[in-house]
């Protein structure tokens, strides 16, 4: 038996109480789509705030697929 070194964060228990439910394939498809959708959604509102932030623009991602010297530019976090 495992022993958990930290308590389960918020979303872990609520997670808990939601995969307690007895839910078809279907419904359990349907909540993992909606979970990768939110998560997705949060980092692409991430990656919109660094650009911002960074000055970054479609030139610098091409430098940076390029292999570019990346220190001239605000590198990726």
């Amino acid at each position: 038996m495992t022993v958990l070194e930290k308590p389960l964060t918020n979303l872990q228990l609520e997670l808990l109480k939601l995969y307690s439910l007895d839910l078809s394939e279907l419904q359990l498809i349907e909540v993992k789509r909606l979970l990768a959708h939110y998560f997705a959604h949060k980092a692409s509102d991430e990656m919109d705030r660094l650009w911002e932030e960074k000055g970054w623009t479609n030139e610098t991602m091409d430098e940076w697929l390029e292999g570019k010297d990346l220190s001239k530019n605000a590198s990726p976090a």
